[in-house]
């Protein structure tokens, strides 16, 4: 189990999800986000309905309501003031003002300030290949 965890915080993570290519250290963590592509998302917040495919992102956003479910926004960045409720939305907000790209596309080179843009050009590549066959 140790070393299963060890990997989490640094060790290659070799499985990859098809749909979105998040990568993962294990097997299990890829089985549990392949659920937040299906409509297999059991688990609700009581106080806004959305929805989770796992009870552990359900309780991680109920514990954050304050700032979820409220205006609140307690992260604010340096250069523009631009205030944000996640560190991690001000995080990839700081890229447009360092121009950072750290997420490339495999097939074409082209570079992202965030995953999720990464993502959706990906499915270009995929459009394409169906377009071939």
């Amino acid at each position: 189990m140790l070393v299963l965890h060890q990997r989490v915080h640094g060790g290659r993570k070799i499985h990859s999800c098809p749909e979105c290519g998040m990568c993962f250290s294990n097997s299990t963590y890829l089985s549990s986000h392949l659920k937040n592509h299906t409509i297999e998302k059991p688990f609700a917040c009581s106080e806004c309905g959305k929805r989770f495919a796992n009870n552990e992102d359900c309780v991680k956003h109920e514990n954050a309501h304050t700032k979820i479910h409220t205006d609140e926004k307690p992260f604010s960045c340096n250069e523009c003031g631009k205030s944000f409720r996640r560190k991690t939305h001000l995080t990839i907000h700081s890229r447009v003002h360092t121009g950072e790209k750290p997420f490339n596309c495999l097939e074409c080179g082209k570079c992202f300030s965030c995953s999720a843009h990464l993502t959706a050009h990906r499915r270009i590549h995929r459009r394409e290949a169906v377009f071939l066959v």
